[in-house]
C-alpha cells in the first residue's frame, strides 16, 4: 500500500478551502471592469489540484481503500472546474470537464462520496443543453439524476460526502439534518431544471407539477429567498387557473400572501442598516402589488370563466354539469403546501364557479381591493405601463359584472364606469410613446360604449311608449362616441405623409383594423335620424364600411381566416343593404 504523505492531503484541503472561497464569497465583490476575476484564480489552483490529483492516482492501487477516495477528489475537481467554465461562458471547456467528471465516477455514482458528484453534474450539463436549446438533451441528463436521486434515497441510508467536505477531515465536517442536506438541496435544484425543460418541451401540465414540488422542498427545506418563493408561487397561480384549477390556483397565491406578511413581521425585528431596511421594505411593496395583482387576475379569471359557463349552459351545451374543458386537469389535484395553514387567505374568496348577481359582487369587491393595493405602488407617474393594466383590469371587472346584474340602468351605470376609468388614463398617455396602449384603450372605449348603445336600444324596444327625443339623443350621443374612438384608433394607422390609412395593416393590427371596420358599420346602422336625409348618409356610411372589410380580404386573401365569422356578414349585407338605400334615396329625392 502506498503512503500517502499528511502534507500532501493538508495542501490540497487548504487549496480547496481557498477555492470555496473565491467561488462562493470573493467573487460576489468583483468589480465590473474584471466580472470572473475570482473565478479565473479558482480555475489556477483547481488546475493545479487536477494535475496533483492525477498523479496521486497513478501512484495508488485500485484496491487500495484510499484509491476511492482519491478517485472522489478528482472528480470534485473536474465538476468544479467544469462549472466555473460555465461561469466563465467557456461552454465546450465546461461540458469536456462534465463529461470527464461522469466516466471518471461510472459504475460508482452510488458511492456516498460521489453520488452528490454525479448528481451535480448531470445537473450541469442538463442546465448547459437547456442553454444551448435542446430540451431534449437536457432533460435526460436531469431526468438521470432525477432517477439516481430517487435510487440512492432508497437503496443507501448514509448521508453522502458533499464536493467540499471530501477535503476536511470527517471531524471537521458539520452534521445535517435531512432538511439542509446538500442532497435535499441538490435535488431540489433537479426539479426547478426539470420544471422549465418540461415547459419548453410544451408540456405546461408536468412543468406545473415540478414547479410546485419544487416550491413545496423549499418550504420544507425552509431555505429559500421569502419574496422570490411567494412571486413564484403566485406566478404557477396563474397557470392553474388558466386550466380552471381554481382551488389549486387560490391555495398557491394564498401561500404567497402567507409568506409576504411572515417576511413583513421577520423585518419589523430585523437587525440592518436603515438603508438596508429601507430597500427590504421596498421590495417587499413592489412584490406584494405583484401578488395583489395576481390576486385580481384570479378573481377576473374566476368571473369571466363562469360566465363563459353559464353562458353554454344557456344555449343548451352543457346542461347542468361542468363542460369538460372547465374541468381541471387530473395531474393538478392534490398539489398543496401542508406545512401551512392558509385558511385565512382562502376564506376571502370562492373557488367554486359563481352563478348569481351576489356571489360574483363578492368577488368583485375583493378584486376592488387587490387592484387598490396594486395601484398604489404602480402609479401612473413611475410606473405608467403597468398603471394602465391595472386600469384595464378595474374595466375587465365591471365588464364580467355586467353580465350577472339583469337591470339594465345598473349595467349602464358599470359601463360607465368603465368608460370613466379608460378616458381618465388615455388623456393622460401621449401616443408618441404610448401607441399600442393607446390603440388598446381606444379600442375598448369603442367597444363599451358600444355596449351601452345595445343596452338603450334594447331598453327602447321592449319599451310600447314612443320614446323621447332625449332617450334618442343619448343613443345618438353614445354611438357617437364609440365611432370617435374607434376612428382614433384608425388616424394612428394613417401615412403621416399622405394621411390614408394603408392598403395593408400590420400582422398585429390586422383583426383589430378590419373589426374596427366592422364595428363601425354596425354602428352606423345604429345611429337614429330624424329625417330621411340623414338615415340614408347613415346606411351610405354603413355600406363603406362592410365594403371595406369585403375589398380589403378580397385584396387579402389571407386575412379571411382572421375574421372569418364577421365576413360572412360583411357579404351578406354588401349584398342587400345596396337595395335598402337604393329605395330609400327614392323617397328622398321626390
Amino acid at each position: 500500500m502506498t503512503e500517502v504523505s499528511e502534507d500532501l492531503l493538508i495542501e490540497l484541503r487548504e487549496k480547496c478551502e481557498k477555492v470555496q472561497n473565491l467561488l462562493e464569497e470573493e467573487s460576489k465583490r468583483d468589480p465590473e471592469t474584471e466580472p470572473y476575476k475570482s473565478k479565473y484564480a479558482a480555475r489556477e489552483i483547481l488546475s493545479d489540484m487536477k494535475s496533483c490529483l492525477t498523479n496521486l492516482k497513478d501512484s495508488v492501487r485500485s484496491s487500495d481503500p484510499l484509491f476511492e477516495e482519491i478517485e472522489a477528489m478528482y472528480g470534485s475537481v473536474l465538476l468544479l472546474l467544469g462549472i466555473v467554465a460555465l461561469e466563465t461562458e467557456e461552454l465546450a471547456t465546461g461540458e469536456e470537464h462534465l463529461m470527464n467528471c461522469l466516466a471518471c465516477m461510472e459504475d460508482q455514482s452510488m458511492h456516498p462520496k460521489k453520488v452528490l458528484i454525479v448528481l451535480r453534474a448531470l445537473n450541469q450539463l442538463g442546465l448547459l443543453w437547456s442553454q444551448r436549446s435542446d430540451g431534449t438533451k437536457s432533460h435526460g441528463y436531469l431526468q438521470q439524476a432525477e432517477q439516481l436521486y430517487n435510487d440512492y434515497t432508497d437503496q443507501v441510508e448514509e448521508q453522502p460526502v458533499d464536493v467540499y467536505a471530501l477535503f476536511t477531515s470527517p471531524d471537521q465536517t458539520p452534521a445535517q439534518t435531512k432538511g439542509d442536506s446538500p442532497l435535499e438541496k441538490v435535488h431540489t435544484l433537479t426539479l426547478y431544471y426539470l420544471a422549465q425543460v418540461y415547459g419548453t418541451l410544451g408540456n405546461p401540465l408536468k412543468s406545473a407539477v415540478y414547479c410546485h414540488n419544487t416550491l413545496k422542498r423549499q418550504l420544507e427545506s425552509k431555505d429559500y429567498d421569502m419574496i422570490e418563493w411567494a412571486l413564484n408561487s403566485a406566478t404557477l397561480a396563474q397557470f392553474f387557473m388558466e386550466q380552471n384549477a381554481f382551488r389549486q390556483a387560490r391555495h398557491h397565491l394564498s401561500a404567497a400572501s402567507y409568506v409576504l406578511d411572515k417576511h413583513d413581521q421577520e423585518l419589523q425585528t430585523i437587525e440592518c442598516s436603515e438603508e438596508e431596511l429601507e430597500a427590504k421594505k421596498e421590495r417587499l411593496k413592489h412584490r406584494g402589488a405583484d401578488v395583489a395583482r395576481c390576486w385580481a387576475k384570479y378573481g377576473i379569471v374566476l368571473l369571466s370563466t363562469s360566465r363563459d359557463r353559464l353562458m353554454e349552459a344557456e344555449e343548451g351545451q352543457s346542461g347542468d354539469a361542468t363542460p369538460q374543458r372547465l374541468r381541471p386537469p387530473g395531474e393538478l389535484s392534490g398539489l398543496q403546501f401542508s406545512l401551512l395553514e392558509l385558511s385565512v387567505y382562502e376564506d376571502q374568496v370562492t373557488d367554486s364557479f359563481v352563478l348569481t348577481y351576489d356571489d360574483a359582487r363578492t368577488v368583485f369587491l375583493n378584486c376592488q381591493q387587490w387592484l387598490g393595493q396594486a395601484k398604489l405602488y404602480y402609479t401612473l407617474d413611475d410606473h405608467a405601463s403597468d398603471h394602465v393594466r391595472i386600469i384595464q383590469d378595474y374595466s375587465e371587472l365591471y365588464r364580467n359584472l355586467v353580465f350577472f346584474e339583469d337591470d339594465e340602468e345598473r349595467q349602464c351605470k358599470m359601463h360607465k364606469r368603465r368608460v370613466d376609468l379608460l378616458e381618465g388614463v388615455v388623456k393622460e398617455l401621449n401616443p408618441t410613446y404610448f401607441l399600442t396602449t393607446c390603440q388598446e384603450l381606444w379600442f375598448e372605449l369603442g367597444e363599451t360604449y358600444t355596449a351601452m348603445v345595445d343596452i338603450k336600444l334594447s331598453k327602447l324596444e321592449a319599451n310600447s311608449d314612443t320614446p323621447s327625443a332625449h332617450a334618442l339623443q343619448k343613443v345618438n350621443h353614445l354611438a357617437e362616441q364609440a365611432i370617435a374612438a374607434y376612428n382614433k384608433f384608425l388616424d394612428t394607422l394613417r401615412d403621416h405623409k399622405t394621411k390614408e390609412i394603408p392598403d395593408k395593416f400590420s400582422p398585429e393590427l390586422e383583426r383589430p383594423g378590419l373589426l374596427i371596420y366592422f364595428y363601425l358599420a354596425g354602428l352606423y346602422r345604429k345611429l337614429i335620424a330624424a329625417d330621411k336625409a340623414t338615415k340614408l348618409a347613415n346606411l351610405k356610411n354603413s355600406l363603406k364600411y362592410y365594403q371595406k372589410v369585403v375589398e380589403y380580404c378580397q385584396r387579402h386573401e389571407g386575412a379571411k381566416d382572421s375574421v372569418s365569422a364577421e365576413l360572412s356578414a360583411c357579404q351578406d349585407i354588401v349584398s342587400l343593404l345596396p337595395l335598402k338605400i337604393n329605395k330609400l334615396a327614392e323617397t328622398v329625392s321626390h
